[in-house]
C-alpha cells in the first residue's frame, strides 16, 4: 500500500485542480450568459434575411445575381469552418470537424476539390493539412463583423470567379446549455424556398436599382450567416467548458473521496501494526 505522505501529496494536488476546475466552471457559466444573449440578439436578423433571400431564389428576379444561379458541374468546392480558439470544451470541436470531414469525404469520393476557410485556431490546427486558404484566429468572446470580413472575402471571391461551385458553412447550432449540434449548411448557391404555391412569375419592385439592391443584400446575407455561426459557436464553446469543468470537478471530488479512504485505511494499518509492535515487545520484557 502507497505510504501516508504520497497519498496525501496525491489528495492536496488533486484539490488544487479541483479549485481551478471550479474556477474555470464558475468563469464559462458568467461568459455563456453574455455570449448566450448575444447570439439570442442576433438570430432574429440571420432567421428572417435567410428567409428572405430563400424566397428570392423562388422567383423569377430581373436581375440574376451569380448566388442564385446553380452550376450543373461542380469541380471543387468551399467549406468554412468555424470552431473555438481554445480546447476544455469537451467533445464540441471534435463532434464539428467529425461532420465537417464526412461532407468533405463525400465530395473526395465525386474527385471534388475541397477549400477550407477557418475562424477558430482548434479548425485550423486541424484542417491546416488540407491547406486552408484563408483564416481568422483570436476573434475573442465579443467578435466584430469587420474581424471577418477578410475571410469571408476570400471564399466569395473564389466563388464569383468560378473558382469554387459551392459554398458550406460548418457551425455549431446552440440548442441548449447542454446540447450544442454540429451542421452543414450550404451557403451558395442560395437554396430556394420549398413553396409548392408559387406558380406564377414574380419579382420585387426595388428602390434604387435591382443590381444594387440584390448586391448589398446578399453581401449581408453571407455576413450574417458567418457572424451568427461565430457568437453561437462562443455560446457553444462556454456552455460545453461548463459543463465539462463540472463533469471535471465532480471527478476530482469522487478521487479526493477515494484516496481520503485509502489514506484512513493505511494508517489504520500503520496504527494497528504500531500497537501489536509495542505489544509484542512488553510481552517480552515480561
Amino acid at each position: 500500500m502507497a505510504g501516508l505522505k504520497e497519498i496525501r501529496s496525491q489528495i492536496g494536488s488533486i484539490q488544487n485542480t479541483k479549485k481551478i476546475t471550479k474556477a474555470m466552471e464558475m468563469v464559462a457559466a458568467s461568459k455563456m450568459r453574455r455570449a448566450k444573449d448575444r447570439m439570442d440578439a442576433s438570430r432574429p436578423y440571420a432567421e428572417k434575411i435567410c428567409q428572405v433571400v430563400s424566397h428570392m431564389a423562388s422567383g423569377h428576379l430581373e436581375y440574376q445575381h451569380s448566388f442564385f444561379q446553380q452550376r450543373e458541374t461542380v469541380k471543387r468546392v468551399g467549406y468554412i469552418i468555424i470552431s473555438s480558439d481554445r480546447g476544455l470544451c469537451g467533445g464540441l470541436n471534435t463532434n464539428l470537424f467529425k461532420k465537417a470531414l464526412q461532407s468533405i469525404a463525400e465530395w473526395k469520393k465525386q474527385d471534388v476539390e475541397v477549400d477550407i476557410a477557418v475562424f477558430g485556431g482548434k479548425a485550423l490546427g486541424a484542417f491546416k493539412r488540407f491547406g486552408v486558404v484563408a483564416e481568422s484566429t483570436g476573434l475573442g468572446d465579443r467578435p466584430s463583423v469587420n474581424d471577418m470580413l477578410g475571410t469571408i472575402k476570400v471564399m466569395l471571391d473564389s466563388y464569383e470567379e468560378g473558382r469554387i461551385d459551392r459554398l458550406f458553412l460548418v457551425e455549431n447550432e446552440f440548442v441548449n446549455s447542454m446540447t450544442q449540434s454540429p451542421r452543414v449548411t450550404q451557403m451558395v448557391p442560395v437554396v430556394a424556398t420549398d413553396m409548392e404555391e408559387i406558380k406564377h412569375h414574380w419579382d420585387y419592385i426595388y428602390e434604387p436599382e435591382s443590381k444594387e439592391v440584390i448586391d448589398m443584400l446578399m453581401t449581408r446575407y453571407i455576413e450574417s450567416l458567418v457572424y451568427q455561426g461565430v457568437v453561437e459557436n462562443i455560446a457553444c464553446e462556454m456552455s460545453a467548458r461548463m459543463v465539462a469543468m463540472k463533469s471535471a470537478t465532480d471527478n476530482a471530488g469522487d478521487m479526493i473521496d477515494k484516496l481520503k479512504l485509502k489514506y484512513n485505511k493505511a494508517r489504520q494499518a500503520s496504527i494497528t501494526q504500531e500497537i501489536s509492535e509495542i505489544v509484542s515487545g512488553a510481552a517480552a520484557v515480561s
